[in-house]
C-alpha cells in the first residue's frame, strides 16, 4: 500500500473518529487543505493524489485521509446514506485536528463527500474543488458504462486484476498508457482485503430503502445547492466515462458561486491525467486567484 507520495515526506497517523479509525497522511504548512479520494476498488488517499501532494504542499498544509472503507481506515460504512456518512467522519476528523475551516478537494466519491459536508455545514468549508463528483443526476439517467464497471467489481465472479485493469484503463482515464502496471497491481492487492470484500464501500443500493438511498445520493434534488455560499471550482474531464461531463454545467448553473473548467482529452481522473494543469488551477483558485 502506498503511504507516501513520490519524493515527499509525510507524517502519518490513525485518528479515532466516531468509532472508526481514520488513516491520515500530512505534509506542508499553511491553510489546511483536505484531499478526498475517489471510490474505485483499491483506492486510497495518497495513491490517488500522488502527482499533486508535493506541489500543493508548497503553499498548504495538505491533509490526505483514507476515507472510511478504504486503505488503512476502518472498513464498513452506512450504506443507507453513504455520502452523509463520509461527510460526518471527515468533519469529525477536522474536529480531531482542531481545524474549524478547511479547503476541500474531492474526486468522484470524495467529491460527493466534500459537497455533502459543505451543504450540511458550509461554515466548515473555505473553498472547494470538485473533480467529476458523484451524486449529480445519478438517479435520473441510466448509469454510465464506467459506473456499471465500478459497481459490479465485487459482484458476479468477484474481484480480479483483469476487471480492475479494464475499469482503470478503459473507463477511468482517457489515455490508458498513462497508468503504469504498478498502480493496478497495488490497487488490486488493496481491493482484495478480506474486510473490503465482506463489506464493499461503494455498491448498488438494494432492499426496501434503495430508492430512498438513491435520492439521498442525488444532489440535484437538494434545494440547498442553489444557495451554497462556498466558492467552488468544478473540474471535469470532457471524456469522463464514469460520471457524465454534463454534470459540470448542471452544477455551474445551480450553484451561485461556482466556476467550471472542462478538460479536453481527459477522463475521470483529472488530478492524475492532467496533474500540472490541476495543480496550477487548484492552487490559484484556493488562494483566491480566480
Amino acid at each position: 500500500m502506498t503511504t507516501a507520495a513520490p519524493h515527499t515526506e509525510m507524517d502519518v497517523k490513525l485518528y479515532d473518529v466516531a468509532g472508526k479509525k481514520i488513516f491520515v497522511a500530512e505534509t506542508g504548512q499553511g491553510a489546511p487543505l483536505v484531499l478526498l479520494h475517489g471510490g474505485g476498488p483499491g483506492a486510497s488517499g495518497v495513491s490517488n493524489y500522488q502527482r499533486n501532494i508535493a506541489a500543493l504542499a508548497e503553499q498548504y498544509r495538505v491533509i490526505v485521509p483514507d476515507l472510511p472503507g478504504y486503505g488503512r481506515s476502518s472498513k464498513g460504512i452506512d450504506a443507507t446514506d453513504p455520502f452523509g456518512y463520509l461527510a460526518h467522519h471527515i468533519r469529525g476528523l477536522l474536529d480531531q485536528l482542531g481545524i474549524d475551516k478547511a479547503h476541500l478537494v474531492g474526486n468522484s466519491y470524495g467529491g460527493a463527500c466534500a459537497l455533502r459536508l459543505a451543504l450540511d455545514t458550509p461554515d466548515r468549508v473555505d473553498h472547494m474543488v470538485l473533480m467529476g463528483p458523484g451524486g449529480i443526476g445519478t438517479t435520473r439517467t441510466p448509469p454510465t458504462p464506467g459506473l456499471n464497471s465500478l459497481l459490479s467489481y465485487y459482484t458476479g465472479e468477484g474481484p480480479s486484476r483483469a476487471k480492475l485493469e479494464k475499469f482503470i484503463r478503459t473507463y477511468l482515464v482517457f489515455n490508458a498508457a498513462q497508468v503504469p502496471d504498478e498502480i493496478i497491481d497495488a490497487r488490486y492487492q488493496d481491493s482484495i482485503d478480506p474486510e473490503v470484500i465482506a463489506s464493499p464501500p461503494l455498491r448498488r443500493p438494494s432492499g426496501r430503502s434503495a430508492l430512498k438511498t438513491l435520492w439521498k445520493m442525488d444532489f440535484t434534488r437538494d434545494k440547498r445547492l442553489t444557495r451554497l455560499p462556498v466558492p467552488t471550482l468544478v473540474l471535469w474531464g470532457a471524456d469522463d466515462k464514469v460520471n457524465r461531463p454534463s454534470g459540470g454545467k448542471m452544477l455551474a448553473d445551480r450553484m451561485p458561486n461556482c466556476d467550471l473548467y472542462m478538460a479536453a482529452n481527459t477522463g475521470h481522473w483529472v488530478q492524475f491525467e492532467r496533474a500540472e494543469l490541476f495543480n496550477t488551477l487548484c492552487a490559484d483558485f484556493l488562494a483566491g486567484r480566480r
